[in-house]
């Protein structure tokens, strides 16, 4: 693979592998906002990377100038890393990259591979997205995963399945590949409030990043991040107070919220009623107790 560019080999087993894409996959930052909060508290070290060259038109998604400060003009590429957190054990891998234009077959098995070489078995993905959600609620989360223990998990955290059919992103396809190499692969979503501008959104990015050190077992302090969530909430409600529109259109979100919600905590009678005759059937077929005992 001459666009997989190897700089060192990690000195450890990487069991666990988190993936994140900026961009369309990321709205309001939400998701790399995490990932990289991750990566500085525990001491990311960069060991790879992919050439951009043959997976993008720079004429679509086009690199970045900045001026140094002896005043050179200097360009940014598409950049898809790969590190490892020094700082954690077990080993944790981290990627974060940007959708390709181009061969995201070629891209997705490139990630796959370089993630079974240094010995992956889980793969986590983080993504953000916009929804008609109010931000006076519990930040929305979706998610799936192939193994049923990672299903179970997620949804004893309130992640439900996403019935989503259609156009899909690069995440999709890298979970393809990953899957071909018999790797577990799970994805988490954030819903972002569509009506905010502000980025990063770290109300939604401090929300994905306590469901990703579960995953992870990472004792990882979040206070931090959890911080600058509480005053990103505090700027957000100051700025819909003053506009009459953005806070009658917050309301109608937060009733719609709330309906949702509650249809689905109202249990199914159809299904009740199947519970019952299940544990009716069980004390049936029960032996009769001794009244002596």
């Amino acid at each position: 693979m001459d666009h997989l560019n190897i700089l060192e080999t990690p000195d450890r087993k990487l069991s666990k592998m988190v993936i994140v894409f900026s961009g369309w996959a990321d709205a309001a930052e939400g998701a790399t906002s995490a990932v990289k909060f991750l990566q500085r508290k525990l001491n990311a070290k960069r060991f790879a990377d992919i050439d951009p060259e043959e997976f993008y038109d720079f004429s679509q998604t086009r690199p970045h100038t900045t001026r140094t400060r002896d005043g050179k003009r200097r360009i940014h590429w598409p950049a898809n890393e790969f590190s490892y957190l020094a700082d954690a054990e077990p080993g944790v891998m981290v990627f974060m990259g940007v959708e390709p234009n181009l061969k995201w077959r070629t891209f997705s098995k490139t990630v796959a591979k370089v993630a079974r070489d240094h010995g992956v078995e889980s793969v986590i993905h983080i993504g953000a997205l916009l929804d008609a959600v109010p931000h006076t609620r519990p930040v929305k989360l979706s998610g799936t995963a192939t193994q049923p223990g990672l299903s179970e998990f997620l949804e004893g955290q309130g992640i439900r399945s996403s019935k989503y059919q259609g156009p899909t992103g690069i995440s999709s396809a890298v979970m393809q590949a990953c899957i071909d190499e018999g790797l577990e692969y799970t994805s988490i979503w954030g819903h972002t409030s569509h009506y905010l501008q502000a980025a990063p959104n770290h109300r939604v990015g401090a929300t994905l990043l306590q469901i990703l050190v579960k995953l992870l077992d990472l004792p990882l302090d979040l206070s931090e991040l959890q911080s600058a969530a509480a005053v990103f909430n505090e700027e957000v409600a100051k700025a819909v107070e003053k506009d009459d529109q953005i806070s009658s259109y917050v309301a109608k979100l937060e009733g719609q919220y709330d309906e949702a919600v509650a249809a689905i905590e109202i249990p199914d009678p159809a299904e009740l009623v199947r519970d019952l005759e299940q544990f009716l059937r069980g004390e049936q077929r029960r032996p009769p107790s001794d009244p002596s005992s």
